[in-house]
């Protein structure tokens, strides 16, 4: 080894054990001014003798990559969301449930980062992947800005090969200082330090996220077991051995009574710490009960996050303006004295409908309670009778604010509703709604920019979105449009024409069809045109579809509108059918239910959950007596058990291929 590389990897080194007692530890070592030298000695080094560089050079958080896009990634084992709890009563029944299927447990109670749920993998100790939860089974690939991120080693203490679970989440500190920023550069500022760091990891720019300073808490280690780790607060204390931060506010008891002696403690805790939270993980600590336990299709059942009660603050009630939904749902706003709620500075909230303001005695004028509901969305409560003066009554509007038709209410609502189909806020809001994450997923086609395609008379329907490729030029006049944005843009419009259907159905906003319906819809009806002539009692006769939904439906395909838009989809080019495959259903899979465990050979298990689910069968977390099969590869665990002992049919790889068609 040269004098010059034996020099780097010193450096190199002495970075990473800064960065590692700085950031990790919270015990720095040496003054920021020393640590700024070691790096610029080694970044002047790198630049002369770009041959030594190391691929975990400590150099590279400081960004300077530009990227394309966010590749998709699919995750081996899904990223499942946590049920909630919101009182004494929802943690004695967590509890109930629990010692129905297993005993002696004991409890690990974790503060809950409010920030963005993040997936690291490492090989051989390098972090080469990191990925957001997405939808759970498929995020983004945010590699590059993950490796910004100072507290995040790109190399761990110990050659491991692992899965690390954890929350990306921007500090107060970084918060008000991009704040600061954005303020000079007359830009608009940060609700809220959760959307920020959201903001930041979706940067294409990772300079731009190396000057956010985020910071990541890990919790959850992929696999313990494999480790000999048996319980999660060994885990925890396993990934601080081998370099990862996690957060010391943890605590292990046995029984639910202390979980809720605790909760006050963590209530009072957080109010001067230096991030947000919103609650407290409680997890079943014994790890080998986890199978047993089980899971819904959403949720671990071993796991339930304890939300804190929402902060509340009285301010005033300025006026109340109104919003135009997309579906043209009328809502009064609130506009407030600008308050601090939970983090975030607050100067509008919902009011729901005319009901509830009546209902609650609301007046313009009073000073009233705010608080964010589910920590998220800001609501005003109540008003503050004791301290009302010159006040003024409310009063609901007739017309509509957008189009100033005359609103309709059903009697059996509580809403009213602007019903013009060509009222401008309705078309505002189908097409953020169309072009969301959510639904077709066309990246930089924000709410922001939808609205300003809207003013420059560029974008009315949703249709219009795909004929933007002809608008390039005009595209490249508008404000903030340079050419990298505006290919992004089209990019992105042309790459969704190849979307799942159930995303373009959901993408319409037909009333009461979200998601999961949409989903539902599809297995019977495998294109917009079939369901298009589709009829009451064949939409009634599908699982979970009711009277509301087919009636919408109905209604919905039965416009002009639809009946064009169809058409002019698919002559756009845009995918309405579902693939063949995804409908192909098979008597000894249809509404069969399957349970994975271990490890295959010829597929990942999310292949074979999709094979099962694209042939009629169903996949559950958990083994019970309703379960038809339990497909074990090696090393499969507590669920064949159970399956065993209940006298599920067990199917080994083998004999799962010889039932799949053709294989």
């Amino acid at each position: 080894m040269t004098d010059i590389k034996r020099r780097m990897t010193e450096l190199e080194e002495q970075i990473n054990e800064a960065n590692y007692l700085y950031h990790t530890l919270d015990t720095p070592s040496i003054s920021d001014r020393a640590y700024d030298l070691l790096v610029k000695e080694l970044t002047e080094l790198e630049l002369e003798y770009p041959a030594y560089k190391s691929e975990t050079s400590p150099t590279l958080k400081v960004g300077g990559i530009v990227l394309d896009k966010f590749d998709k990634v699919i995750h081996e084992h899904p990223m499942m969301s946590l049920a909630n709890a919101f009182n004494q009563s929802d943690l004695t029944d967590f509890a109930n449930r629990i010692s129905k299927e297993v005993s002696d447990v004991s409890y690990n109670m974790e503060l809950k980062i409010d920030g963005l749920a993040m997936n690291l993998t490492y090989v051989d100790g390098i972090l080469v992947k990191a990925a957001t939860r997405g939808d759970g089974v498929v995020g983004e690939d945010v590699t590059q800005n993950i490796k910004t991120i100072k507290s995040v080693p790109m190399r761990l203490k110990k050659p491991l090969t692992l899965e690390v679970r954890g929350e990306v989440y921007m500090p107060y500190q970084s918060f008000n200082k991009a704040n600061e920023e954005r303020l000079k550069e007359g830009l608009e500022l940060f609700k809220n330090a959760r959307n920020a760091a959201a903001g930041t990891i979706r940067q294409l720019d990772t300079k731009i996220v190396s000057k956010r300073n985020l910071d990541m808490f890990c919790y959850t280690l992929v696999d313990a077991q494999k480790f000999g780790v048996k319980t999660q607060s060994e885990a925890l204390a396993f990934l601080k051995e081998i370099g990862l931060k996690t957060n010391p506010n943890f605590k292990v008891v046995k029984h639910i009574k202390e979980v809720i002696e605790e909760i006050n403690t963590y209530d009072q805790l957080r109010k001067d710490l230096p991030y947000d939270t919103d609650g407290v993980v409680i997890k079943v600590n014994e790890l080998a009960l986890h199978e047993l336990i089980g899971y819904t299709a959403k949720y671990p059942k071993w796991a339930i996050a304890y939300k804190f009660a929402p902060e509340e603050v009285i301010t005033t009630l300025n006026k109340v303006t109104f919003q135009v939904g997309r579906t043209g749902v009328i809502t009064p706003v609130a506009e407030l004295t600008p308050v601090m709620i939970s983090g975030s500075l607050v100067s509008r909230a919902t009011l729901h409908n005319e009901d509830y303001i009546k209902a609650l005695d609301i007046e313009i004028g009073d000073d009233v309670i705010v608080r964010k509901a589910g920590e998220i969305i800001p609501e005003v409560v109540k008003p503050v009778l004791e301290n009302r003066k010159n006040t003024t009554k409310f009063e609901m509007i007739d017309t509509c604010p957008s189009c100033q038709e005359k609103l309709f209410r059903e009697a059996d609502e509580a809403d009213w509703f602007c019903i013009n189909p060509a009222c401008p806020a309705q078309h505002v809001g189908k097409i953020i709604h169309f072009a969301s994450r959510v639904a077709m997923n066309i990246d930089t086609l924000g709410e922001k920019v939808v609205i300003q395609l809207y003013e420059a008379g560029l974008l009315t329907d949703i249709l219009d979105i795909y004929t933007l490729k002809d608008k390039r030029e005009q595209l490249l006049t508008l404000e903030r449009m340079g050419e990298k944005k505006v290919d992004n843009l089209l990019d992105a419009i042309e790459a969704s024409k190849q979307n799942q259907l159930d995303k373009l159905l959901f993408g319409l906003g037909i009333k009461h069809v979200g998601a999961k319906v949409a989903k539902q819809l599809l297995k019977q009806f495998p294109s917009l045109a079939s369901l298009k002539d589709a009829t009451y009692e064949s939409l009634i006769s599908i699982n979970d579809i009711g009277d509301a939904i087919a009636n919408s439906v109905l209604t919905y395909f039965q416009t002009d509108y639809a009946q064009t838009l169809i058409q002019r989809l698919e002559d756009l080019g845009i995918n309405t059918t579902m693939p063949k495959e995804e409908v192909t259903h098979d008597e000894r899979f249809l509404n069969k239910t399957f349970v994975l465990t271990g490890k295959l050979e010829s597929f990942t298990r999310e292949e074979a959950g999709l094979i099962i689910e694209k042939l009629g069968g169903k996949i559950s977390g958990s083994v019970s007596k309703k379960t038809d099969f339990v497909l074990a590869g090696s090393d499969a665990g507590s669920k064949l058990d159970k399956a065993n002992s209940l006298g599920v049919k067990v199917l080994d790889e083998q004999a799962f291929k010889e039932m799949i068609p053709n294989e």
